[in-house]
């Protein structure tokens, strides 16, 4: 995912399309889980079967329970950004950005298997069920490394002509991930494993959050650059919706709910109702903490987990990055 954002984001209230509301969903920040432990962080995966969260963190994962006991911890893991699991196989991959590698790891004991060499900069990762396949995005080589994890061997390198970010399944053969260079959402056939179209996101500037509604087959794509989410046909790619939301990193689903949320780095956690599939509402938006930019749901609880950290105070005007405080990283559980 993005690492650079900028300062300060002004938001507006008011959707583009659709009817913004100021209904009271409950939502709040129920948790703070601290991992004692420091580096940059990134992606988080929630285990729901094994009420674990598996996070990011500098060079290595952390593995915590959803009630924030330490359990873990995945090692030497240079630049983590993603983490697949595979529970059919006992096995994790990290997607590793500094090392060009993948790391394979036994989901029971957290011991290291082995290492695949990807693309350039790995950043988002992602088991699809459907294909049984583990497929890597490359930020910098702008393809995709596609892993068959029953022999952990590369069966293909999809050219994206883009930089990659969030992909998704539709659990029937298609695979779609945000391009964030050329404002488009990208159709991976799962079976020929090509490209086999691209959707233009109108008014949609640097997509990176990105989830699906596999019943109405329904994208939510996240756009941080204009603080905007477009909603597209998954089919026709027609942009269906556009929500202003905020600078966006992470986008997450929840089918039963049927509420999709974005996780906003300023601070704020926006909230989609899928009315039904041709309609969409804007609920009020949820208080998080600033740099609470990435995100994972778990949908058998509905709650919502997103990394952060206290980082020091900048001078105003200032485009100097924020520096993290050690020692001050943590999860925040968003519930009811």
């Amino acid at each position: 995912m993005k690492t650079l954002r900028r300062s300060a984001f002004i938001v507006a209230a008011m959707a583009l399309s659709g009817t913004a509301f100021a209904q009271q969903h409950n939502l709040h920040v129920s948790n703070s889980f601290p991992i004692k432990s420091n580096g940059g962080w990134d992606y988080l995966t929630v285990d729901a079967p094994g009420k674990r969260i598996f996070v990011s963190h500098g060079t290595q994962v952390n593995v915590i329970s959803t009630t924030g006991d330490s359990l873990g911890v995945i090692s030497n893991t240079a630049g983590v950004h993603g983490i697949a699991l595979v529970p059919a196989l006992n096995k994790g991959y990290t997607s590793n950005g500094k090392a060009n590698a993948c790391t394979v790891f036994d989901m029971q004991t957290y011991q290291t298997l082995g290492t695949i060499p990807v693309g350039t900069n790995p950043d988002a990762i992602f088991y699809d069920a459907y294909s049984k396949k583990v497929f890597v995005f490359n930020g910098k080589s702008q393809d995709a490394t596609v892993i068959d994890p029953a022999t952990d061997k590369i069966v293909a390198t999809i050219p994206l002509g883009g930089k990659p970010e969030t992909g998704v399944s539709n659990g029937k053969g298609l695979v779609f991930v945000n391009s964030e260079t050329t404002n488009e959402v990208v159709v991976i056939d799962a079976n020929a494993l090509k490209v086999v179209k691209r959707f233009k996101l109108t008014g949609g500037d640097e997509p990176s959050g990105l989830a699906i509604d596999v019943a109405t087959n329904r994208l939510f794509a996240g756009c941080g650059g204009n603080a905007t989410m477009i909603i597209l046909d998954a089919t026709t790619g027609k942009n269906l919706a556009k929500f202003k939301i905020g600078d966006c990193d992470g986008v997450a689903f929840d089918p039963e709910l049927k509420q999709a949320y974005s996780s906003n780095h300023e601070g704020t956690l926006s909230v989609i109702k899928e009315v039904s599939a041709n309609k969409f509402v804007q609920l009020a938006d949820v208080k998080t903490e600033p740099g609470a930019r990435t995100i994972a749901l778990d949908a058998s609880t509905h709650k919502i987990y997103l990394p952060t950290a206290k980082t020091e105070s900048v001078p105003a005007g200032s485009t100097e990055r924020p520096k993290m405080i050690p020692g001050t990283f943590h999860v925040l559980e968003i519930s009811k």
